[in-house]
């Protein structure tokens, strides 16, 4: 990339700040996910035999990802999906072991599993979780085409605003900056709404990750 002003090397460390909160957040998101999906449907997916199996794979699985084991994490991660893909332990586990993979600088890997979460998930919100993980991957390598088409379409309702947090981010790196501030202006209201109608229920997190898109829309200018 071409030498970069010093304001445009702090919008992007903001956005490279953001990637790393939400490699960090993706955590949580996994573990809501997963309590709900797999405590609610897994036994009606999946007979019990074959759920014990896939959750203690899973269980390996993130116990290497806590280690940092990207060799075991990755072979978990392989197995899930081969041998237990129906479950919802294959996509949940891909995802983890993406997350991974990104923060150790193994994109190819990281690539390979959020595009089998893509196409294979049994849910909307993993599919459309690993395609805007994916995106922010494309957007890191500057492959900026291939991110805008991730990121078009239609989107989960509890992504919508991540998914316009993201175009920004996109036309922020592909220095339209007035694109940028529409949608992040954009994706502030749809969080508002959100936490709107949460109301006291609206958790620490998305409070947070408002303070987060305010930070870059006060970047390209803030409210018009």
């Amino acid at each position: 990339m071409a030498a970069l002003d010093l304001e445009e090397q702090e919008q992007l460390s903001a956005i490279k700040a953001w990637w790393n909160q939400w490699g960090n957040a993706i955590t949580w998101v996994v573990i809501a996910i997963s309590a709900a999906i797999i405590g609610q449907q897994a036994w009606g997916w999946y007979n019990r035999d074959q759920s014990v199996k896939a959750s203690a794979v899973f269980d390996t699985l993130q116990e290497a990802a806590l280690a940092g084991d990207l060799k075991k994490t990755r072979e978990a991660a392989g197995e899930l999906t081969e041998h237990y893909a129906s479950s919802p332990y294959a996509a949940l586990g891909a995802l983890l072991s993406a997350k991974v993979h990104v923060e150790n600088s193994d994109t190819k890997t990281a690539r390979a599993q959020l595009e089998w979460v893509k196409d294979k998930a049994p849910e909307d919100v993993l599919r459309d979780l690993a395609r805007l993980r994916l995106a922010y991957v494309m957007i890191e390598e500057q492959a900026f085409d291939d991110a805008a088409k991730l990121l078009d379409g239609k989107a989960e309702a509890s992504l919508e605003a991540r998914f316009l947090e993201a175009r920004g981010d996109l036309h922020l790196m592909r220095d339209q900056r007035d694109e940028a501030r529409a949608a992040y202006q954009s994706a502030l209201t749809k969080l508002d709404d959100v936490i709107k109608a949460e109301g006291e229920a609206a958790s620490l997190a998305q409070q947070g990750y408002r303070s987060v898109i305010e930070i870059k829309l006060d970047a390209v200018g803030g409210k018009q």
